[in-house]
């Protein structure tokens, strides 16, 4: 048995629904098979200032079978977990693709991975959020409330848990077994006073409920900190629109890095293949190891193996083990994300692990590894970089964003930003936003901090897809300066 895995998920009788799915596709003619049992658990609950106002608990569980027929694919999903419903999800599956042959479709063939006989992962996390009672989890939450509803200048409080756990089993034609565990934990707590909002800016991340008692980050540090910050963002003096050298923080970098760098080297995208839900790329395939992303300090790596990130799996969609590798290397384009079916567009011998689906009753998408910008070894932390802009704006916390359909021109804001001058931080600004176009913003990278910066944030709600499937990636980060780029004011 799987240490860790979830009993009541492995006693269910999951090589048997396989079995019923796989050879039944195989009598049917397909050459290719895969079949996911899947079993996803999500809970929220919502807190008010004093009170419970919300609580959510809810599984989703089912099965799916993906067949290849004469070069095409089918797929179908069935909630029922008997063998019967999993063979006629075969049948389903390859009528399907017959249909789709029939028109004339053809999709590429997947290229080969190696076997993994009756594997299993299993995220770390410490405590399970689904072992402990509704109460304790709304009870951290209330305590949390009640300790800033005594802050000044904060009048109200709304704190949020959102915790999910991921149970997997995948076996495929080829003789691949994967069984998996994976949960995540995302705490948020918004604070409002007489005329600003702030939100914490505590990460998701794949933990459990340890992540409330410190391990990963210091809440009880964040929490005593933010009504001041609030106080301040109420006198915030407007911002003067222009060209300012920038210090950004990795609670604000990530977003950007998540949207113009992360989405822009999905080969989907850039293939011209995702388009109708935030569209494609400006990349090119033949932009590999030519195209000039950013300055020469910037370097990013895509990750499906580190600890505690939201994209980290043992194994993907399409029976993938876990990998790294450069999406760009001293300021050079030099990968892409991919799955099994679009690395043959551009000659890749093997996927980068990148298949998944929301749930059973979705079709797999290439979809966003942990995504991070590599610190500069031996660089300056925070108030070192700070300390080197004589005027310029530094800004801490992801807020709202903008970005156009082929990644390419942008705008993003903050939580909070704050005036420098003379290398000090000289007061909160108000209305703060930054527009570029995505290569000229990373060629600006002027200097990068080192491993004393470095931060890991994420989204755990990324949209792709119609219809549209979410998915969770971590994003670390230094702080970085970038310099001369244009501010405006937002409303």
């Amino acid at each position: 048995m799987p240490a860790g895995i979830d009993e009541a998920f492995l006693a269910l009788p999951l090589s048997g629904l396989a079995d019923a799915a796989l050879s039944r596709a195989r009598e049917l003619g397909a050459a290719q098979a895969t079949f996911r049992f899947e079993r996803v658990r999500k809970a929220h609950s919502a807190v008010h200032d004093r009170t419970v106002r919300g609580s959510l608990d809810e599984t989703v569980t089912g099965l799916s079978v993906r067949v290849r027929r004469r070069d095409v694919t089918g797929f179908c999903a069935i909630a029922e977990a008997t063998p019967d419903a999993a063979a006629r999800a075969s049948e389903e599956a390859v009528a399907v693709a017959e249909a789709a042959a029939a028109l004339g479709e053809r999709t590429a063939e997947p290229v080969p991975e190696p076997l993994y006989r009756n594997k299993s992962w299993v995220s770390p996390a410490a405590v399970d959020p689904f072992s402990a009672p509704e109460a304790e989890r709304t009870g951290t939450l209330l305590g949390w409330s009640g300790r800033l509803l005594s802050a000044h200048p904060v009048k109200h409080v709304l704190a949020h848990l959102f915790a999910v756990k991921e149970n997997k089993f995948y076996a495929d034609s080829a003789g691949t077994v994967t069984t998996q565990q994976r949960i995540r934990l995302h705490p948020l707590v918004f604070v409002t006073g007489a005329a600003a909002t702030l939100r914490t800016l505590g990460p998701p991340t794949g933990r459990g409920l340890e992540y409330l008692d410190g391990d990963g980050w210091d809440w009880d540090a964040e929490l005593a900190a933010l009504p001041g910050h609030l106080a301040e963002k109420e006198r915030a003096t407007p911002v003067e629109p222009g060209v300012h050298d920038l210090v950004l923080d990795p609670s604000n970098l990530w977003l950007t890095l998540h949207e113009s760098v992360g989405h822009a080297t999905e080969l989907d995208r850039v293939l011209g293949h995702e388009a109708s839900y935030a569209g494609t790329s400006f990349a090119a395939p033949e932009s590999l190891g030519s195209l000039r992303f950013g300055s020469a300090l910037m370097n990013v790596t895509a990750d499906r193996t580190a600890p505690h990130g939201l994209a980290t799996i043992g194994f993907d969609d399409e029976g993938v083990a876990a990998q790294s590798w450069p999406l760009v290397e001293n300021g050079v384009l030099t990968g892409f994300q991919f799955d099994r079916g679009t690395a043959r567009a551009i000659g890749a011998r093997r996927s980068t692990g990148c298949s998944f689906a929301e749930s059973a009753r979705h079709v797999p998408l290439p979809r966003m590894p942990n995504v991070s910008l590599r610190p500069a070894p031996g660089g300056p932390g925070v108030e070192d970089l700070i300390s080197g802009v004589g005027e310029g704006i530094y800004l801490a916390g992801s807020d709202s964003f903008s970005i156009d359909t082929r990644r390419e021109h942008f705008q993003f804001s903050a939580q909070r930003a704050y005036r420098i001058r003379d290398g000090r931080l000289a007061g909160q600004l108000s209305g703060v936003a930054y527009q570029a176009r995505t290569t000229a913003f990373w060629r600006a990278l002027a200097a990068l901090g080192g491993p004393s910066s470095y931060q890991v944030f994420g989204a755990d709600m990324c949209g792709k897809g119609q219809p549209m499937q979410t998915s969770a990636t971590s994003h670390g980060c230094p702080a970085a300066v970038f310099a001369g780029i244009r501010v405006v004011r937002a409303g």
